[in-house]
């Protein structure tokens, strides 16, 4: 994480220079942030703090709108943060490729845009993400280490996301020899509409129901679909039997992981990710030129794209790194240890 978080550093020292070193330039600066579904457990209480924390640090302001995980609406949204008077964007995308029109609409008007955590296929657009193959990556070492062959699952996240690819690909990282050989058998594999934890687990009934219940492993593309797997496990007994993954750190994943029934959760501290992308927006409506932000590199992308890019580095939470969270001041001993039997993880006392 040396090179994100020396990257964070100096774009504060860009913000302090367009401020003059008091902030009072930037007092007219409004950053717009739409996010594709506010629900998700995360954005509350992790990127939407840590962007308003850089914006008032830099004396910008904050407006924000919720798609409800509607393409359509996050359209007009982002439409109706410019007529408010947004300076920047920064956009969770509920659908990469619908959301383009919008984002060359806001370029054209020169307004800078941060495509948040997720892909968007435009490059006058700053990407700013974890490593998302690595993520994957992660995953799959780790459920990979405790079942190098057998029956795997594999839950995806939204198809129109290209996060959920970008994951696959770091599990063929990883599996893809084992799997070209025979000793994987990718016995079921779904995307999950919105990465919903509901939809998450009637896939995961249907492929239990289908594989008769012999699944080995599941390599679950996050935390909330994690929590569907689980359910749909613990339904017939399998919970803490079948390892599984997931990230983003929730809470319920992180319990999940000391408890047992969940076997990695990658830990992106989207505190610094919103830290980040806050900084980088008041830098880019001060002047600053996207390849003039330090710390960017050029992630070639899906689409053959050559995007200006900061990518923040991931860490996999499992129960013998569970001090790494604690320590962080993530979640509390408290709430990763609930239910926990005293004495069967290092961290529960």
């Amino acid at each position: 994480m040396k090179r994100s978080l020396g990257a964070v550093a100096v774009v504060i020292a860009f913000v302090l220079a367009a401020c003059g070193g008091g902030g009072g330039a930037d007092d007219d600066i409004v950053v717009g942030v739409s996010w594709n579904n506010y629900n998700e457990e995360r954005w509350a209480k992790s990127d939407e703090p840590a962007i308003k924390a850089a914006l008032e640090a830099a004396g910008a302001s904050y407006i924000s709108s919720d798609a409800g995980s509607s393409a359509e609406q996050q359209l007009a949204d982002v439409e109706n943060l410019i007529a408010q008077g947004a300076d920047a964007l920064i956009i969770l995308a509920q659908d990469g490729t619908a959301i383009l029109p919008a984002v060359a609409s806001a370029l054209e008007q020169g307004i800078p845009v941060i495509a948040y955590d997720r892909l968007i296929e435009d490059p006058g657009a700053l990407y700013i993400t974890f490593d998302n193959v690595g993520v994957g990556r992660l995953q799959a070492e780790v459920i990979f280490g405790l079942v190098p062959e057998g029956n795997y699952a594999i839950i995806k996240g939204n198809q129109a996301d290209a996060n959920a690819d970008f994951l696959r690909a770091g599990y063929e990282e990883v599996i893809g020899e084992a799997a070209a050989s025979g000793a994987i058998n990718i016995a079921c594999e779904t995307y999950t509409d919105n990465w919903l934890a509901d939809v998450a687990q009637t896939n995961m009934e249907q492929c239990l129901t289908q594989e008769n219940n012999e699944i080995d492993a599941v390599l679950s593309e996050n935390d909330g679909m994690a929590g569907g797997v689980v359910a749909a496990l613990e339904a017939q007994g399998l919970a803490g039997v079948v390892p599984v993954s997931g990230q983003d750190g929730d809470t319920a994943a992180l319990n999940r992981v000391a408890l047992g029934t969940q076997s990695v959760s990658v830990w992106k501290d989207a505190r610094e990710l919103g830290k980040a992308a806050g900084e980088a927006a008041v830098a880019l409506a001060s002047g600053t030129a996207l390849a003039d932000l330090p710390g960017v590199v050029q992630f070639e992308s899906p689409g053959g794209n050559s995007l200006t890019s900061i990518l923040l580095t991931p860490i996999a939470i499992t129960q013998d790194n569970l001090d790494v969270v604690i320590d962080a001041e993530w979640i509390t001993v408290e709430a990763l240890c609930q239910g926990v039997a005293a004495g069967t993880v290092a961290v529960c006392p």
